[in-house]
């Protein structure tokens, strides 16, 4: 037969009838540390204040590299040319010596004029611009502009007879194609 002091299903008996029953503790067991509980917390909100302003610093700092670095590129946008503005400017002054002297002597002028065409084949170097004179070369549609074509017996066709204007590249990218005039077979 059954024990009457067993439990019935559902029901809970002393913690030392059932090792899986939970046992009531009396109130006075459990008593926080109130004091180290409200260090910890304080602790813990000094901490997330210190990551808060960290943060804000943080997202300042880049706010102003931002700003700074747009304004470095615009200036940078503004001022690309400045360097090859200073090559240009003693090639200006060439050509206003040389009206100021027009009416001297020819062979000076002419002098002159080449020694500021000189002055300006500098400026161009060193900003990476070369020029393009194909006459002679293959036509290449790429760098050349054909202004017209003209029969000749002397080169094959597709080739470039006269340079009418020179063309120019900037660190090997076209700046402006050469104009050219290109050869075909000879008419029959």
């Amino acid at each position: 037969m059954s024990n009457p002091n067993s439990p019935r299903p559902g029901q809970v008996s002393a913690a030392g009838d059932d090792p899986d029953a939970t046992a009531i503790l009396p109130e006075d067991s459990f008593r926080p540390d109130v004091a180290s509980l409200e260090g910890a917390l304080a602790a813990a909100t000094a901490k997330a204040e210190e990551n808060f302003n960290q943060y804000v610093r943080t997202l300042a700092e880049f706010d102003n590299f931002r700003k700074r670095a747009g304004r470095d590129l615009e200036n940078a946008h503004r001022y690309a040319v400045e360097r090859f503005a200073q090559e240009l400017v003693p090639a200006l002054d060439g050509f206003e010596l040389a009206i100021a002297n027009a009416g001297a002597d020819v062979g000076r002028l002419i002098e002159g004029q080449a020694a500021t065409q000189r002055l300006l084949l500098k400026a161009f170097e060193k900003a990476g611009i070369a020029a393009v004179d194909p006459t002679g070369q293959p036509f290449n549609p790429n760098e050349h502009e054909a202004m017209t074509t003209q029969p000749s017996g002397q080169y094959p066709p597709g080739t470039v007879l006269q340079t009418v204007q020179k063309g120019y590249l900037l660190n090997g990218r076209l700046l402006r194609p050469a104009r050219v005039i290109v050869s075909r077979a000879a008419d029959a």
